[in-house]
């Protein structure tokens, strides 16, 4: 799945670079006409004026050649839709899918991450954030070692106790100091399960949509036949 999204996305680079390159070169050689064509009009011979058939089939010429290049754009944009993209991810509908992202959905009480650090620390806060950015967990964990590291939450309000209802989506920050309270570098990543609901194409990035979060589609790892009801 990736390996095929990826692939198309390069395609779709290259052709894209094509274009751009010609409507560059397009832009280059109207201007120079352009500039040529009123150095001409400016010199012309009063007595013998310059024939304009031909300078106006030449600017008919440029002005299809530039609504050729805005009619590959369209295509190009319809080949990313098609090739590896949203043709392969209408195949997810209904289907049971796992997601790697930096979001985890609190489910079964529970929420999962993993993240890493890049050393070791003295000092270490993980935040669990809801969909507004706001804190609503923060744990101190012991272990302060650099690598990769797993962290659940218990889904309670760090600063109520009150459990959080199922099905929201958080965020984690963690925050890793040194013994000169230097920030270490740090990252992490959810994992969403559940049905796909939807498939869309949002500013040219296939998006699928897993209950209720939305997440892109080279994020899935996994795809599977729903449980049986």
């Amino acid at each position: 799945m990736a390996t095929t999204t990826a692939t198309a996305a390069t395609s779709g680079t290259a052709t894209q670079t094509k274009i751009n390159n010609a409507r560059t070169s397009m832009a280059s050689n109207q201007e120079t006409f352009l500039k040529l064509l009123t150095t001409q009009l400016k010199n012309q011979d009063p007595l013998s004026p310059t024939d304009t058939t031909q300078m106006t089939q030449q600017i008919t010429q440029m002005t299809g050649v530039e609504q050729q290049l805005v009619t590959n754009d369209l295509l190009t944009a319809l080949v990313g839709m098609n090739e590896g993209g949203l043709t392969n991810a209408l195949g997810m509908m209904d289907k049971q899918v796992t997601a790697e992202t930096e979001k985890s959905v609190l489910k079964n009480g529970q929420a999962t991450w993993s993240y890493n650090q890049s050393r070791a620390g003295t000092s270490v806060k993980i935040e669990v954030l809801d969909q507004y950015g706001k804190t609503v967990a923060t744990v101190l964990p012991e272990d302060m070692t650099k690598g990769d590291h797993s962290f659940t939450w218990n889904g309670k309000d760090s600063s109520s106790g009150v459990q959080q209802p199922n099905g929201g989506a958080y965020t984690l920050r963690v925050t890793a100091l040194d013994a000169e309270s230097s920030k270490i570098a740090t990252s992490s990543k959810g994992r969403i399960e559940g049905i796909v609901t939807a498939v869309t194409n949002e500013n040219g990035v296939n998006m699928v949509t897993i209950g209720t979060t939305k997440v892109p589609v080279d994020a899935v790892i996994g795809v599977t036949n729903p449980p049986a009801a």
